[in-house]
């Protein structure tokens, strides 16, 4: 089905082809292209505004994501009952905040994939409130991104390395 990336900032100049190229391999390795998707990126001031409003942190911060299907089980395929709900929900992308947290080696738009990638395990269930969530979140991650970095040469790391 679809992704949609929309950019509703104007604080970075921004390509949407790269992530989209990347994002298209990560739904495929995840098994959940058949879903809808939506990326939106943000600038400082309004992924704050959100981050306020859901986390009840009144920061910046780099990934917010919105799930269609609640309660999925980490890595829980969603089993629709109907065509409108091939939809995995939206995912955030501070991408001013991320432009600000590059290190000077780091390739934006590698980054920008691993955030995304990062978004939609949460997408599909995976939270990191413990170390023992965080762990299959990030053994998910990292199995992901090495696939996604075999086919496309990167070399990904997970975001969350080094949570707990």
């Amino acid at each position: 089905m679809s992704l949609v990336i929309r950019n509703l900032q104007r604080a970075i100049p921004i390509r949407r082809a790269p992530l989209r190229r990347n994002v298209e391999i990560v739904r495929s390795i995840l098994g959940v292209e058949k879903f809808d998707l939506g990326i939106i990126f943000l600038d400082n001031k309004n992924i704050q505004h959100i981050n306020g409003i859901y986390r009840k942190k009144n920061v910046p911060t780099d990934v917010l994501s919105f799930p269609f299907h609640e309660n999925l089980k980490p890595g829980e395929i969603p089993q629709p009952g109907f065509p409108d709900d091939y939809n995995l929900g939206d995912i955030f992308l501070g991408v001013e905040y991320i432009f600000q947290q590059c290190k000077e080696n780091e390739d934006y738009y590698d980054i920008l994939t691993v955030t995304a990638t990062h978004g939609l395990c949460h997408l599909l269930g995976f939270t990191h409130n413990s170390e023992a969530e965080w762990q299959k979140m990030y053994l998910r991650e990292k199995q992901v991104l090495e696939e996604l970095s075999q086919r496309t040469g990167a070399q990904l790391q997970p975001l969350s390395r080094g949570l707990f």
